[in-house]
């Protein structure tokens, strides 16, 4: 699956704005009172102003060989999250490196190094080795229903985990996370998911989709 815009909402539209541009060094392609977006490698982040939200968990693909250098390039210009002192989690049943931060709003967001996906590279880290965006958080309290849905859909594919408390569809160039929000919380802060509303486009085997998450529900919207 390949995510082509994730928006997400904000009640800190100018703080978020700055975070995104000055601290992530991401290039503003549209900025209006109401919502901003950048460039994120092959994606596009939309933030837009809500006066109420709740946080997401979103990630992002770095080449498989630069978690050390994006930790050192985050470390220069942000706090990163820990678990237990560990800054760089290491998820073997996934071949995967990842580090996480927070944004302006609590926002637990990832760099990820997919070793399955060869991509790495020798330039030195920085915005431009931002990739794509390649995970969004679908907290729930139905994980099957939300699968089925979206399989039926695009023909999305199961990726890791099962229907109780955690299940991963989709591939390593595009994830939909869902959790049962009732059981389990956010690694690696341990901050309670929230059903935050979303609108994304995406493309599985070739097809565009436009879709709203918001009330725990799936909304298709068009291509």
């Amino acid at each position: 699956m390949r995510i082509n815009e994730l928006k997400i909402y904000s009640p800190r539209l100018k703080e978020q704005s700055t975070f995104y541009a000055n601290v992530l060094g991401l290039k503003c392609i549209k900025m209006n009172k109401e919502q901003a977006s950048f460039q994120l490698g092959s994606s596009v982040l939309t933030i837009e102003y809500k006066k109420e939200t709740t946080p997401y968990h979103f990630a992002i693909n770095i080449p498989s060989n630069k978690e050390n250098e994006a930790l050192s390039w985050l470390k220069a210009r942000l706090e990163i999250l820990i678990e237990e002192e560990i800054e760089i989690h290491d998820f073997d049943f996934w071949n995967a490196k990842a580090i996480y931060f927070y944004d302006c709003d609590k926002n637990i967001v990832e760099l990820i190094a997919r070793k399955n996906l060869n991509n790495g590279n020798s330039e030195t880290f920085n915005q431009e080795q931002l990739l794509n965006i390649s995970e969004i958080g679908l907290p729930t309290t139905n994980i099957e229903a939300k699968f089925s849905q979206l399989h039926e859909l695009s023909g999305i594919q199961e990726f890791s985990g099962g229907f109780d408390r955690f299940l991963a569809f989709g591939d390593e160039e595009g994830l939909f996370i869902c959790i049962n929000k009732d059981i389990k919380d956010w690694h690696p802060t341990g901050d309670k998911a929230h059903s935050s509303a979303f609108e994304m486009h995406f493309t599985e085997k070739g097809v565009n989709y436009h879709i709203e998450y918001k009330n725990d529900q799936v909304l298709v919207l068009g291509a």
